[in-house]
């Protein structure tokens, strides 16, 4: 049987193409481009409100950094005038020592008489001044008997000692703070001071003990241990410039600087302690053989009555239960201060400002000058 063969004419065609099926792949295609386009154009528009998100913020910190400058301007204002009007005396009593709760801007403006108390809607303000002269003063370990001399001072270290101890650390961590805040003094201050003549600092200072500052190592003397000397080969440490810098100093940590916060700070210069603002541990720590039940009774007293002068002191020291015959130098406590620490908090809308400021006045013109400013935003 014979299969019949058909032509090459009759053979089936190849299927083409059909319309629908390219308009389909073009739609795709067109659906893909779109999806593309809609990813680029909205990466670019969050892009710039990015941009515009964090040029706002920059806006509102620059503003809120002004209104707390303002804040500070009128706190210096707050205590040059309650300088005039009780010279020569600070204390608890005082306007200075009154806290700002949060307050609205527009009512905080309305009460001191601002020009636009309809302003600052959504600007909050609190703060407080603190009397930087009640804690004891680290700078005091430190005396510049001359220009270029760096002598620890027996008298305060002892000082310090006790109030370590009264707040139930090592008094021996004395020591090593003094002898760190003068080696951090030695090599910032003495490139600006003229040379100490040749002796002065190796002179030996009598100390309460029988020992003598500046002799050889060893017993109670009060001199450099090794590492510390000024003529060491290490790098130079760090100028000590707030309690913090207690991180610095071997045998201290982060829960004790925090439990010596409220009683300890580090001024540019020496400075007495101003019993009119000073906690009960401070004062038992200057006045020896006084404890701390005592100085609290002096507290007490103080909050009913302010001192006006030493003698006022001399008074309330002996009606406390302080030994007799307790010598009182000015350079060591005082009734007036003039180092004050300012916190201010400023909230405006998105951002806010922690300020914390070190304001000096002077104690005879009785003009303010900022010393230092630290912002945390």
């Amino acid at each position: 049987m014979k299969m019949r063969r058909f032509p090459a004419s009759h053979a089936l065609p190849r299927r083409a193409a059909t319309p629908s099926r390219q308009r389909g792949a073009a739609i795709i295609t067109a659906l893909v481009v779109v999806a593309l386009a809609a990813i680029l154009v909205s990466g670019m528009l969050w892009r710039e409100q990015v941009q515009i998100r964090r040029i706002e913020n920059q806006r509102l910190a620059a503003q809120a950094q002004w209104v707390a400058r303002g804040a500070l301007d009128w706190t210096r204002m707050i205590l040059r005038s309650e300088a005039d009007t009780s010279p020569g005396i600070t204390y608890l009593g005082g306007i200075w020592a009154v806290p700002i709760a949060k307050t609205k801007l527009s009512d905080f403006l309305g009460r001191i008489g601002g020009g636009d108390p309809g302003g600052g809607e959504d600007t909050y303000i609190s703060g407080s001044i603190e009397d930087a002269q009640a804690k004891f003063n680290l700078r005091n370990l430190v005396s510049s008997p001359v220009p270029g001399a760096m002598q620890l001072n027996a008298a305060q270290v002892l000082a310090f000692a006790r109030l370590l101890a009264t707040l139930g650390y090592d008094g021996a961590l004395a020591k090593r703070v003094a002898i760190q805040m003068r080696a951090g003094l030695a090599h910032s201050a003495t490139r600006f001071q003229a040379a100490a003549p040749p002796g002065v600092a190796s002179m030996p200072v009598p100390l309460p003990d029988g020992g003598t500052q500046g002799g050889t190592q060893g017993g109670g003397d009060l001199t450099d241990e090794p590492g510390l000397a000024d003529g060491g080969g290490g790098p130079a440490p760090l100028l000590m410039t707030s309690v913090d810098s207690l991180l610095d100093v071997e045998g201290f940590t982060p829960e004790m600087v925090e439990r010596l916060r409220p009683f300890v700070t580090v001024l540019p210069t020496t400075t007495p302690v101003n019993m009119n603002t000073a906690p009960a541990e401070v004062i038992a720590s200057l006045v020896p053989g006084m404890s701390v039940s005592s100085a609290q009774s002096l507290v007490a007293r103080r909050e009913t009555v302010f001192f006006r002068n030493l003698a006022d002191v001399t008074l309330a020291l002996s009606g406390a239960g302080a030994p007799p015959g307790t010598p009182l130098d000015s350079s060591v406590i005082d009734v007036n201060s003039s180092y004050f620490i300012v916190h201010g908090r400023i909230q405006h809308e998105r951002a806010e400002v922690d300020r914390t400021s070190l304001v000096y006045r002077d104690p005879a013109t009785h003009t303010t000058r900022v010393v230092r400013i630290r912002d945390q935003l």
